[in-house]
């Protein structure tokens, strides 16, 4: 796995040998960043469910002024760490070890998060609390963009009940990415 684009293009990221995790591949990350790429410039990147940290770094590498990755794994925080010193995008980046639905409730930041991106285990609905604390929570506004890796037969629209709207899907052999806003 490695750095699309960006001023760290080309960087090799370490991997996890994992059941648990699930890396996004070079081909379907390539096609998420094309799809968000006028969204990046100098906003706040959320990475839930970040195994390796691959989709933040390329979020800093493209021109994110900072990202926070959320993990509950200790070897992957380990390796997340280990790819923002190897890519030298460490000093843009917070990283907490914790449950996502932890968390969130009590996470602060100075400005919302334009993007947030979640990548947890498919077919379990891990996505739905998220869903509901960001749907209640100052970590985002109405321009912020949240993004749902999850299994190609998943059906998402369950969040639209906390005030979600999905904006678009992108479809791939067997996952999707599926693009939520605030309703408006």
């Amino acid at each position: 796995m490695r750095v699309i684009s960006g001023d760290k293009r080309h960087i090799i990221l370490k991997t996890l040998d994992s059941m648990s995790i699930r890396p996004t591949t070079d081909k379907i990350k390539e096609t998420l960043f094309n799809m968000i790429q006028f969204e990046l410039n100098d906003v706040n990147f959320l990475d839930l469910f970040a195994g390796s940290g691959a989709i933040g770094i390329e979020a800093l590498s493209r021109g994110s002024k900072s990202a926070t990755f959320v993990e509950i794994d200790t070897l992957a925080i380990k390796v997340i760490k280990e790819n923002l010193i190897r890519t030298k995008l460490i000093d843009k980046a917070n990283v907490i070890k914790a449950d996502v639905n932890y968390i969130l409730p009590d996470l602060k930041t100075a400005e919302p998060f334009h993007i947030v991106f979640m990548d947890p285990p498919y077919d379990k609905n891990l996505y739905v609390e998220p869903m509901k604390i960001l749907s209640k929570s100052n970590l985002i506004d109405k321009d912020s963009i949240i993004i749902i890796e999850t299994s190609k037969n998943d059906d998402v629209s369950k969040v639209c009940e906390f005030g979600f709207d999905i904006d678009k899907e992108k479809i791939y052999k067997s996952n999707k990415h599926v693009f939520l806003r605030k309703a408006i």
